[in-house]
């Protein structure tokens, strides 16, 4: 179930570990993608430039991709651009980051309900392992972080009820009303700034391009999580071949497999 991308790449020394959310923690808004495809090909579609479907899905799929992981925004910024390229007059992204989110939380709320009225588990909507192995990650001594493209407030309310906040001992971080004032290249160099750190300390795990371009650009281990939600049981081949494509040094689709991955992670070799 590991996938090895860079052979012997490893991070003996690591005392830091910094975790994406949806997708690589949390399953509450799996199927997000789901709702934002159709939604762009709706606006884009309703302008009747004669486009087929195809068409603009490809247009359309590679911004959601590349986006993933930045505050939802910056996919609606693209989007009213694809709208003006087209001839079309297109709404302020704001609006069309809150239609994005009402239909996202048609689908997730019931979710969360569920949390909060205890009536499942908390590890139902965790991708599998993720409990055991931020637990063995903190059993090494490694300070854990949380980054994510999500609002902070949703993030730190989902965090709290999927019972992983007390394992980020780092701190759990979000996208702030000003997109300027956080984001996940601000935190790696946050990090980094700690007297003492250096960028082979620095491992992290997630399923889009930002935290993983990221993460290597700071000098970083990337594991890339390939999970195909909800059940996370087999890896994505989407997520597989674009996470492989911004420089992910493993793929996993759970941690389920923890057993064969840490050990790699932490074999004794020379600091990359």
């Amino acid at each position: 179930m590991v996938e090895t991308i860079h052979p012997g790449t490893s991070a003996p020394f690591a005392r830091v570990a910094v975790f994406d959310f949806d997708g690589t923690v949390s399953l509450i808004r799996a199927g997000w993608a789901d709702i934002m495809l159709p939604m762009m090909l709706e606006v884009l579609t309703a302008l009747g430039t004669g486009e087929s479907h195809d068409d603009l899905r490809r247009a359309v799929e590679p911004i959601v991709w590349r986006l993933t992981g930045k505050d939802t925004l910056y996919q609606m910024i693209a989007l009213a651009e694809q709208v003006t390229l087209r001839g079309g007059t297109p709404l302020d992204p704001r609006e069309y980051k809150q239609e994005f989110l009402n239909r996202l939380f048609a689908v997730s709320r019931p979710r969360i309900q569920q949390l909060r009225d205890r009536s499942c588990a908390p590890d139902q909507y965790l991708v599998p392992g993720t409990r055991a192995m931020l637990e063995d990650l903190r059993a090494r001594g490694l300070r854990l972080y949380l980054a994510s493209g999500t609002d902070e407030d949703h993030l730190k309310a989902e965090a709290d009820l999927l019972d992983v906040t007390r394992y980020f001992d780092g701190g759990v971080y979000g996208t702030l009303p000003n997109p300027g004032a956080f984001s996940k290249r601000i935190l790696m160099e946050r990090i980094l700034g700690i007297p003492g750190m250096r960028p082979h300390h620095l491992i992290g795990f997630g399923d889009g391009p930002v935290e993983i371009e990221e993460l290597k650009r700071a000098g970083g281990l990337a594991v890339g999580m390939a999970t195909d939600e909800g059940e996370c049981r087999e890896t994505s081949p989407w997520k597989r071949h674009n996470l492989i494509e911004v420089g992910a040094d493993y793929i996993i689709p759970n941690y389920l497999c923890r057993g064969v991955l840490l050990p790699m992670l932490f074999a004794n070799h020379e600091p990359i």
